[in-house]
């Protein structure tokens, strides 16, 4: 549907077996995109035989296109410079960031009087300093190129209203939101567009580690997970849940051409749980 030949990806937090990152990169190969993928591990949770980054690589080189596995950690400025740029040296250009890495759920989904210091930090240094940090590094990149490019952003639903007991994650993924604004006024003039796609549930490792750190005393990490799924196939005009490849259509669309004039905006999709 979307031609992207020619054009060069790079897509973070891509490792998961179920995850949105990993088909978010499928899709833009899909498109004709070449990809650079990245996690903070080469492997990240998922069946027995899962490899991570090895087998998205694969994944993606099937599909026709060329791919490149760069493990950083994208709170790191110095390895996220490296990483873009060795995305760039490899092949020769980059015309499409997209921050899709993303803090594992735990110790912070507390109380706002039980949050620890630490884990607010770390939560803020993966969604929101790790999504400056790439955007920074491609966008010196993209203007030095001079023909444009596409900068997408993951917030989330939790980042345009406040859900208890998630106020780190929020505050990060409100933060992801201003900042996309912000960001799209200053490259404008250079035709790179910024966005931020807000997912509601999606179905991936993540919503089981969310689970596991939400679950009531007594109750297992798999009903509670259950409990949660049904709650939100209820309170979903749609019927369902999300899934990854919801949002990497939604990606995949915002890196096209058919994305030429919008910029700054924030995205949802949640099957309209949220309608905003």
């Amino acid at each position: 549907m979307y031609d992207l030949d020619g054009k060069v990806a790079l897509v973070t937090g891509a490792g998961g077996e179920q995850g949105m990152g990993r088909a978010i990169a499928r899709r833009l190969a899909q498109e004709g995109a070449d990809v650079g993928i990245n996690d903070v591990v080469e492997r990240r949770g998922g069946s027995s035989g899962w490899a991570g980054l090895p087998d998205v690589e694969r994944e993606i080189a099937a599909s026709g296109r060329r791919a490149l596995s760069v493990v950083a950690d994208v709170s790191k400025a110095r390895e996220v410079d490296a990483m873009v740029n060795q995305v760039r040296d490899h092949f020769g250009r980059i015309d499409i960031v997209v921050n899709n890495a993303g803090a594992i759920a735990g110790r912070d989904r507390v109380p706002v009087v039980d949050l620890d210091e630490a884990e607010w930090d770390r939560v803020q240094d993966v969604n929101a300093k790790g999504t400056f940090l790439c955007s920074q590094a491609v966008a010196r990149i993209l203007i030095a190129q001079g023909d444009g490019g596409r900068i997408i952003n993951l917030s989330s639903v939790s980042g345009k209203r406040g859900v208890a007991r998630f106020a780190a994650y929020c505050a990060s993924k409100f933060a992801v939101r201003g900042f996309t604004q912000a960001l799209a006024q200053e490259l404008g003039p250079h035709m790179i567009t910024v966005n931020a796609i807000c997912p509601g549930y999606i179905e991936t490792e993540r919503v089981v580690e969310i689970a596991a750190a939400l679950a009531p005393e007594g109750v297992t990490t798999e009903a509670h997970h259950e409990a949660m799924r049904a709650r939100t196939e209820t309170n979903t005009p749609l019927g369902r849940v999300g899934n990854a490849e919801d949002v990497a259509r939604t990606a995949a669309f915002l890196a096209s051409a058919e994305a030429d004039f919008l910029t700054g905006l924030s995205i949802t999709v949640a099957g309209g749980a949220v309608m905003e």
